[in-house]
């Protein structure tokens, strides 16, 4: 019927994660819900995280492993809805999942099997979705919402906000929610890419090419932040974990320090070959803790041939140094085409920490990635999704 208004009480914009678990949440209250998403399919990032296995949360995540300009907003909701509140969830449908690093909890089969659960508590929970819906305007209505889409004006009590942040163009991001925080005049901050790989400077990029595909463990930091996790060199750059880590940190000019034998005391076990192996190299002590290839390059790129015994205690100290405090300076990111996640966003200082809602219109609701809380790798931006999700679904 042309010009009638289809209403519900509650209409959330983005079916990923934290838009699911809201929608699940807010259903089992009895309230209307509606998901709308102008993708084909819903859950497509959670589909992909992981390696398709979907590192679904992190059983020591705490506030400390988010990034925000308010850090301390993220801690009630973090507090209500914690990781084994998840667990149980997963539990509950009978999902099979593995711990790979400490804490790290990933699907045994598939990604699917977490979207299945989300898909599967909107269904009990009475909520719909609506895919390839594109909102082209929304407007106050009384204290609720107007919403015109192609299928038609919609009205609802409550707008929930959840169609995420920039990073992965090509699974639909758009910077959608950041228009809608902008119309109704709460502040963005500025976004950029977060766990991403970073790519180098010509020359050593060079230098680097014949090792893309070899990964050694490291202890990288950038502003104090310290990571030890693998690092990963790739034809364009430098990624893995420890890379994606630092990367939230870094700013375009500063320089990334990185220690390549953080379990090793390497000054001492320099001077100790020397005595006890003077015809011993630094390409043989290097070639005993490194992926070969990365020992002969890195051996290779500084030039230290002949025996130790024709170092002096200095040199030594400053091959150790080299090791120890490799530093780089990235020539960039490679952006959001590949960026886990976005930094920056809707401003949390104008939001509640208890139900995510707009200060001054306590009816509008941001959660999940398009608001200024990012964490680390390893399950905490879904950790992140799932407890915003429920702060909002109690409420709304």
């Amino acid at each position: 019927m042309a010009g009638s208004t289809s209403r519900y009480d509650v209409i959330i914009i983005g079916a990923g994660a934290a838009g699911l678990m809201c929608a699940a949440t807010a259903g089992y209250r009895g309230r209307k819900v509606l998901v709308l998403d102008h993708a084909n399919k819903p859950g497509k990032k959670i589909l992909m995280s992981g390696g398709g296995r979907c590192n679904f949360t992190n059983l020591n995540s705490t506030p400390a492993n988010f990034l925000s300009d308010n850090p301390h907003y993220c801690i009630s909701a973090l507090k209500r809805y914690t990781p084994q509140d998840f667990v149980e969830l997963v539990d509950r449908h009978g999902v099979e999942y593995e711990e790979k690093a400490p804490g790290q909890l990933f699907c045994k089969d598939s990604a699917k099997d977490i979207l299945n659960v989300l898909l599967t508590e909107c269904e009990w929970a009475g909520a719909e979705i609506r895919m390839n819906t594109s909102v082209s305007d929304i407007r106050q209505a009384g204290s609720g919402f107007s919403l015109k889409t192609r299928g038609g004006t919609l009205g609802c009590e409550s707008l929930i906000v959840a169609c995420g942040g920039l990073s992965i163009p090509t699974m639909g991001a758009t910077g959608f929610g950041y228009e809608i925080a902008k119309q109704f005049g709460l502040g963005v901050l500025p976004t950029r890419a977060g766990l991403v790989p970073f790519t180098l400077h010509p020359e050593l990029k060079q230098q680097l090419a014949p090792l893309s595909g070899v990964s050694c463990p490291v202890d990288a930091h950038c502003h104090q932040q310290h990571f030890r996790e693998p690092m990963l060199v790739t034809h364009r750059g430098l990624s893995g974990p420890a890379m994606l880590q630092v990367s939230s940190y870094w700013q375009p000019g500063d320089a990334v320090h990185i220690n390549l034998l953080p379990a090793e005391n390497i000054h001492e076990d320099l001077l100790a070959l020397r005595n006890s192996k003077p015809q011993s190299t630094i390409a043989h002590y290097l070639n005993q803790h490194l992926p070969k290839r990365f020992a002969q390059a890195f051996n290779d790129l500084h030039g230290w041939n002949g025996p130790l015994q024709g170092y002096r205690n200095q040199e030594l100290e400053q091959v150790a140094g080299t090791l120890g405090d490799w530093t780089i300076k990235p020539a960039g990111t490679e952006g959001y085409r590949t960026a886990e996640v976005t930094l920056g966003g809707v401003d949390t200082r104008q939001l509640s920490s208890k139900t995510m809602a707009a200060l001054d219109h306590p009816n509008l609701y941001f959660i999940g990635e398009v608001v200024d809380v990012t964490g680390h790798l390893g399950g905490h931006n879904f950790q992140w999704a799932w407890a915003s999700g429920v702060a909002a679904g109690n409420v709304a």
